[in-house]
């Protein structure tokens, strides 16, 4: 969706070939959540602005991440906070199915095509629907998941390697104010996330993403709801201690295995953005970044192209691959380098990384850094 409506402001003709969601209605003043939860980055806020969609979100359903608080396996602690970049907020937490009900309204103002319909077979400047409508196109855009039917279509190379580990997902009420801190803790048990969400009835709330090893997730999912509900805020407390008093679950748990992967991103008459194109662990939280960046990049590039070139002409797919390759890379490197270094259990390394994190913490420059780096993501 938000790849139509950045094509549509850059004067490009664009039609969604997707399965049309059922309606959503504005969001009802609730204390249901959507399981799944974003972390927008400020370069992704701005974007979002830009298409005319982050004004739309019902915003006191998105809750502003002002610091963040990072803790080691030996108690080393890293404290992050957005007056460190003279900005306000270091991210937003918005839930998917707000996003997408803003994004659906965008799309219907914008005019833009919906085909209610999915692309059963593609060549270089033609689609063609399972329904048998055949849809000439200059570029075929896929954006369409981590799996991507498309990606097989093109035959693009894809290279996928899972981490052994889970992630589990919901949310928790708690009994301590979270202060709109994200809380991230690196362990044994893998790394465990707790990231604000606006406060309900019942108090302050937070959503849990903890990577955990496949068996020990397995555990926890195999439990029946009540047994579950009763036993997972002790075993978040082996972690997260008491920093945010006393946990209980509020929802359904959800587990997804993780994996970093890969693909070529580009042939002739075809881009990959977002998941299709690539995976990085969820530590980091910048998935939904990293693939709006993609939008944003391709949008940018194909708009400024030469008169004389098509939209799918590989000199102007090489300018988006270049674009995209070393912000992508780089996010790659520090998730999966971090993932690797908080696995391992050798005594110098638990020291050496614990450590750094003391350091960093003690240099207020470095740490303006980091934060300004976080900024821009």
């Amino acid at each position: 969706m938000a790849a139509v409506l950045a094509f549509a402001r850059a004067g490009i003709k664009a039609q969604l070939v997707a399965p049309r969601p059922a309606p959503r209605e504005l969001s009802a003043p609730t204390d249901t959540y959507h399981p799944r939860v974003y972390a927008i980055s400020p370069a992704s806020q701005a974007f979002l602005a830009d298409l005319g969609v982050w004004e739309g979100l019902n915003h006191r359903r998105v809750a502003p991440v002002s610091a963040m608080e990072i803790q080691g396996d030996t108690g080393a602690r890293l404290h992050l906070d957005a007056w460190q970049a003279a900005t306000a907020h270091l991210a937003w937490i918005v839930e998917s199915s707000e996003l997408e009900r803003v994004m659906s309204q965008a799309l219907a103002w914008s005019g833009a095509q919906w085909i209610d319909d999915t692309i059963a077979r593609w060549q270089p400047g033609q689609a063609v629907t399972a329904s048998g409508k055949v849809l000439p196109c200059e570029l075929c855009v896929g954006a369409d998941g981590a799996a991507s039917p498309l990606r097989k279509m093109a035959g693009l190379s894809h290279h996928s390697r899972p981490y052994g580990d889970v992630g589990l997902v919901a949310h928790l009420d708690t009994t301590l104010p979270h202060q709109n801190t994200a809380f991230q803790w690196f362990g044994e048990e893998g790394v465990l996330a707790l990231l604000p969400l606006p406060d309900s009835v019942r108090g302050p709330q937070v959503s849990m993403v903890w990577s955990v090893r496949a068996a020990r997730a397995q555990d926890v999912l195999s439990l029946m709801p009540e047994e579950r509900a009763r036993r997972l805020p002790g075993m978040l407390a082996q972690v997260a201690g008491d920093r945010l008093g006393a946990l209980k679950l509020n929802s359904e748990v959800h587990g997804f295995p993780l994996f970093v992967e890969q693909a070529d991103v580009i042939a002739p008459g075809i881009a990959l953005v977002g998941d299709a194109a690539h995976r990085v662990h969820p530590l980091a939280g910048q998935g939904l970044n990293l693939g709006l960046g993609d939008v944003q990049a391709l949008a940018r590039v194909l708009a400024s192209r030469e008169s004389f070139r098509s939209l799918g002409d590989m000199q102007v797919l090489r300018r988006y691959r270049r674009a995209r390759a070393e912000p992508v890379a780089a996010m790659r490197a520090v998730t999966d380098g971090l993932h690797k270094l908080f696995t391992l259990r050798s005594a110098p390394v638990v020291w050496l990384r614990n450590a750094g994190l003391t350091w960093v913490d003690a240099v207020p420059a470095l740490k303006r850094v980091l934060v300004g780096q976080a900024s821009r993501s």
